[in-house]
């Protein structure tokens, strides 16, 4: 079964097993660099590529590089990082799985390093929650096991409001049923993450962690936006560009407000798509065509940002100060700090922007 752990080291079992074997992390990191090599090796690619990578041919440094990749992310700490490197591990059990269910050819042994679609729904408590459609087309999953799984799938597709919903279940063809597994793998991965490392273990670890955090620097991942003046935006687009910046998951309420007050100040959607490459989940096809649908340019309508009393529903107007408590809306809220910032501080801005642009911030 050791094979089968390797393969799939996010499995229960695979935990278990470690454990079983009375591994001792701090022995491991400091005698064994087959395993903290490889271990590094995950989180940089998924990095840097969006998978982990082939596997060791041994498959005890496989399985054991998989708690030492989580150690590595934690001592780096970088949220941006926990989700890449979540989905890079998601990604590559994705890519394992389908072809394990696509190859009918080989004769099954309890040796087996493949998973079938009955484990891996037995392995996330799934069994009693999707079931296959009598017409034998696809499956149907009760939705309250769908919303979670599809909370961080960007494209509008997977929105309850296009499903034809029915008695409280979702129907699914077979590619999407298997998409939702890889999120569901993708969240017990980033489950607990990051987590207090000894300091035993970070001691021995720090020349990794330290690569790491180069790669991390290197690929940009946090990013200033050039084209307006943050500082004088409204405390809740304020929150919400930080988040991405942060790489963090925004709700799809909240992506469209500060999408439609991005482009409402002047970025262009080529600027707001590179602002988004930041996030773990960027699919720049999707990035481009909602922006743009937002704008207007694909679309009949152009949309504003939502009102304040809108932002206040959401959840996501925060930090109020006074200027938010005498205006309706975030695009008065940031006209006003406009209007009211001295042309110096303008110019100091303007100077500073790489491009030389600020079309927004200058009325122009």
């Amino acid at each position: 079964m050791q094979r089968l752990h390797a393969r799939y080291p996010f499995l229960e079992a695979a935990r278990e097993s470690v454990a079983t074997e009375a591994v001792d992390l701090a022995t491991v990191v400091e005698q064994d660099p087959a395993v903290v090599d490889r271990a590094r090796q995950r989180v940089i690619i998924a990095l840097e590529e969006g998978e982990v990578g082939a596997p060791h041919r041994e498959s005890r440094v496989e399985l054991l590089s998989y708690p030492v990749a989580r150690v590595l992310v934690s001592m780096v700490g970088e949220q941006v990082l926990v989700r890449k490197y979540a989905r890079g591990e998601a990604a590559t059990a994705y890519e394992r799985f389908t072809a394990d269910m696509a190859d009918t050819t080989e004769l099954k042994s309890v040796e087996t390093t493949g998973l079938e679609l009955a484990d891996l729904l037995a392995e996330f408590d799934l069994r009693d929650d999707v079931r296959e459609r009598p017409d034998g087309d696809g499956y149907r999953i009760d939705v309250g096991a769908y919303l979670p799984l599809s909370e961080d799938l960007w494209e509008d597709e997977w929105r309850l409001v296009n499903r034809s919903l029915d008695a409280g279940e979702v129907p699914v063809d077979g590619d999407e049923l298997l998409a939702l597994l890889r999120e569901a793998i993708r969240s017990r991965i980033e489950d607990g993450l990051p987590f207090e490392v000894p300091d035993a273990i970070a001691t021995a670890l720090e020349d990794d962690a330290a690569e790491i955090r180069e790669v991390v620097a290197d690929l940009e991942l946090t990013q200033d936006i050039d084209t307006v003046v943050p500082d004088l935006f409204p405390p809740c687009m304020k929150a919400l560009l930080d988040q991405i910046q942060k790489g963090e998951h925004l709700a799809h309420h909240s992506r469209f407000a500060i999408t439609a007050f991005l482009t409402s100040i002047g970025m262009t959607t080529d600027q707001v798509v590179d602002l988004y490459r930041v996030n773990s989940s960027f699919g720049e096809e999707m990035t481009r065509y909602q922006t743009d649908h937002i704008r207007g340019d694909s679309s009949p309508t152009e949309y504003s940002p939502p009102s304040c009393a809108t932002m206040q529903s959401y959840g996501d107007c925060v930090n109020k100060d006074d200027l938010c408590e005498r205006i309706p809306h975030p695009m008065a809220y940031y006209e006003q700090r406009i209007d009211d910032a001295d042309d110096d501080e303008i110019e100091d801005w303007r100077d500073g922007a790489d491009d030389g642009e600020n079309s927004a911030a200058s009325g122009d």
